[in-house]
């Protein structure tokens, strides 16, 4: 499991989260650092930063943590390393939220996600005392994109026995909420082959399916929520802000895991059919 470290207080959380995951499904950890290219008169200092408190981590948690150091922007570094590192996982990335520019040049965590092969968990606080993530929010929208989620679904009620909350929308057009139809049955049809408990919401409001999306959330003290982002992700939507960028910094502080379109389907024949 990657996390994204910078020595703040965001990255420890990260951290946190990571050896949450990390001890149920047996996995090391791995710390990626990142600094601008052509700063080699800066190298040494953060890599003896980085391998101290990579063992500083090691003996405290009695967990395996490793550490890499990357040079570039975090932008492009991170999906090229995942990319070239199959064995890694899925990256946990700690997140201030949208602050000042970024409200107007879209979310640095949004940017970083885009074009991964493997899901981010973005996280802003440190978890909280439940040792496991029990409820689990998968929104059902009529995108054909939900489907390559439920993968992650699945490993969430797999691996920490998570509750998996259908919540869908309530669209009025037709052919649409037909497509939502077929998405929630596909949905359901495989929970069951892989005996996941599960649950079946619908919103109260169609306005804003994000905003309900985190009410509900809210109203269940939801764990974490599983998303995909956007399909053909343009600037207008950086800046502008896709709709995936409120829940996934959202005000509540809920972890998030974003799924890019086409990452992981490849990988669903692990679990679709109750394996």
């Amino acid at each position: 499991i990657l996390v994204t470290w910078d020595f703040t207080e965001v990255s420890q959380n990260a951290f946190l989260h990571a050896l949450k995951i990390a001890r149920s499904v047996d996995h090391a950890i791995r710390l990626v650092h990142i600094i601008k290219e052509g700063d080699e008169t800066g190298l040494e200092a953060p890599k003896k930063k980085l391998k101290d408190i990579t063992e500083e981590l090691t003996k405290t948690y009695d967990i395996a943590v490793e550490s890499v150091l990357l040079k570039g922007t975090i932008f492009t570094e991170i999906s090229k390393y995942v990319t070239d590192n199959t064995d890694v996982a899925m990256v946990v990335m700690g997140t201030h939220g949208i602050k000042g520019v970024q409200k107007y040049f879209g979310s640095k965590a949004l940017r970083v996600i885009v074009g991964s092969p493997i899901p981010f968990v973005v996280v802003q606080n440190a978890p909280g005392e439940k040792e496991r993530f029990s409820d689990v929010v998968f929104p059902i929208d009529f995108k054909s994109e939900n489907k390559e989620k439920l993968y992650w679904a699945i490993y969430m009620g797999k691996y920490f026995n998570a509750k998996i909350h259908l919540f869908k929308s309530p669209v009025t057009d037709k052919s649409l909420s037909k497509k939502v139809k077929v998405n929630l049955n596909f949905a359901i049809r495989f929970l069951i082959q892989n005996n996941i408990d599960y649950e079946i919401h619908t919103t109260k409001k169609s306005s804003n399916f994000s905003k309900e999306v985190m009410a509900f959330s809210r109203e269940i003290n939801a764990d974490m929520i599983i998303i995909t982002t956007t399909k053909h992700i343009t600037f207008l939507d950086y800046i502008f802000g896709a709709p995936e960028q409120y829940i996934m910094v959202n005000a509540s502080r809920i972890p998030v895991m974003v799924v890019n379109p086409k990452a992981s389907f490849a990988k669903m024949g692990q679990f679709m059919y109750g394996g």
